[in-house]
């Protein structure tokens, strides 16, 4: 059962079991009322005939006649106040008796007392009022009146009131029901909201939230549930990035590592199943070295961005641009000499809070771009001033559609120069992970057959976590 429903059941359960308890407390003290009532009327009316007979039988000048004419003088007496409502008692006999009943105990010593007694008696659906006192001072005869009086019309007055309460009693309740079912349902409908919410999140529909305005208790869980919902939304999305971006890198890789694994399968055959000449031998074994060494800088790229993704002991430090400048050149060296590149740097940069080892990798895969793409005998300018540090090559340049996506893993521009010279496409991906983890951007200005210039900008205190490419 729906909780709106058990909180109207319980409702309607705890007024119904109020309202009946007031009702029957009302009607009870309503029936005891018309009784005192009816008894005290009953009362007065017997001790006033009871004075007014007992005058009449002190000075009745029937006390000289006989029985039967002393009676029949008692029994007009009596008529005259009722004409069916009374009995006499004359020394514990009935001697008149002017009601429809039969009084059975004539003896019985409750009648004996001057201020009265009554008692009710029911019999089948006829309810009696009997009440009885002695008669004062009626010479020497002692006598008892009783009075006897249906009061079954009393009894269904009382009966007709109960069905009309007990009527009333239904109609408010029914009436009490549809307002609380209809209340309850209404004050529940946000909490109905926060379940279908709910379960709408748990079905993958991240973007739902809960439309709650209320400013009660609901609505603090209403806003407490939303603001958990953005932040669940925010790291699955975080996580399913990751994920894609791990799954597309494996894919990738896989297709990488298929062209220098066939070339070494294929010449380690030829060198296993065929007589060649010293000289082959000696090529087959060369391509053998570079395509290992292709394979060993690619799983280095590879290492390296799968540890940016969950390092978490990046250290941040005021570091010399001049002598991290410096350190690449140095490093640069032998690497840029095999291919007849020359590197020419300047730095006129303030101390900046860096990761030194991964701003040094930033910095050697830039210039390790820029020179896969120039010629025998270019030049690669490394630059640093102020908040700006760039990186030029005069070489083939970017086309302009394909520039946004060069910070992808294993993209490349020219696959077949890349390979020839290297490359992996993991080179500006690693540098664009590590601009983001330095809170600076990156931005790309290139032209074909012109060259490329990549700046890295230093904004404020580096809270910017965004690479902007752009064309020159």
């Amino acid at each position: 059962m729906k909780l709106w429903k058990k909180l109207s059941l319980v409702t309607v359960t705890v007024i119904l079991l109020a309202t009946g308890a007031s009702g029957a407390a009302v009607v009870y003290r309503s029936v005891n009322y018309n009784q005192e009532k009816t008894i005290e009327s009953c009362e007065q009316q017997l001790h006033s005939t009871a004075y007014a007979l007992a005058r009449e039988l002190e000075n009745s000048p029937a006390k000289e006649h006989s029985e039967a004419a002393k009676n029949s003088y008692i029994t007009y007496l009596i008529k005259k106040y009722s004409a069916s409502k009374y009995i006499l008692i004359e020394d514990n006999e009935v001697i008149c008796n002017l009601t429809p009943f039969e009084l059975k105990n004539p003896q019985d010593e409750r009648w004996n007392g001057t201020d009265g007694f009554s008692i009710i008696q029911a019999k089948e659906e006829q309810y009696i009022l009997i009440s009885g006192k002695k008669v004062p001072a009626a010479g020497e005869k002692e006598y008892k009146l009783i009075l006897v009086q249906d009061i079954s019309d009393l009894y269904r007055d009382i009966q007709k009131q109960v069905i009309v309460d007990l009527m009333i009693l239904a109609l408010a309740v029914v009436f009490a029901m549809i307002i609380v079912f209809l209340v309850t349902r209404k004050i529940m409908q946000p909490l109905r909201e926060l379940q279908q919410a709910a379960q709408d999140i748990s079905e993958g529909e991240l973007k739902r939230r809960a439309d709650v305005h209320t400013r009660d208790e609901v609505g603090l869980m209403a806003a407490a549930f939303n603001s958990m919902a953005d932040r669940i939304e925010s790291q699955v999305t975080e996580l399913s990035k990751v994920s894609e971006q791990r799954r597309q890198m494996l894919g990738s890789l896989t297709h990488e590592l298929k062209t220098p694994m066939t070339s070494i399968i294929g010449y380690s055959d030829t060198l296993l199943h065929v007589n060649l000449k010293k000289e082959k031998q000696e090529r087959a074994l060369y391509h053998i070295k570079e395509e290992c060494r292709r394979l060993e800088h690619l799983s280095s790229k590879l290492m390296s961005l799968m540890g940016l993704y969950e390092n978490d002991s990046i250290n941040m430090e005021e570091t010399s641009m001049k002598e991290l400048f410096g350190q690449v050149a140095r490093l640069e060296e032998h690497h840029l000499r095999q291919k007849n590149i020359q590197l020419v740097y300047s730095c006129e940069m303030e101390p900046k809070k860096i990761d030194k080892d991964l701003f040094e990798s930033l910095l050697v895969n830039l210039i390790d771009n820029g020179a896969r793409a120039s010629q025998e005998g270019d030049t690669v300018y490394l630059k640093g001033e102020g908040n700006i540090i760039t990186v030029q090559d005069f070489g083939c340049g970017i086309p302009e559609d394909e520039i946004g996506r060069v910070t992808e893993a294993f993209y490349m521009v020219d696959k077949a120069r890349s390979r020839k010279a290297g490359g992996s496409g993991l080179g500006l991906a690693l540098c664009s992970m590590i601009a983001q983890l330095h809170g600076v951007q990156i931005l790309i200005e290139s032209k074909v057959g012109e060259g490329t210039k990549i700046s890295v900008i230093f904004e404020g205190k580096q809270t910017d976590q965004s690479i902007n490419t752009g064309q020159r």
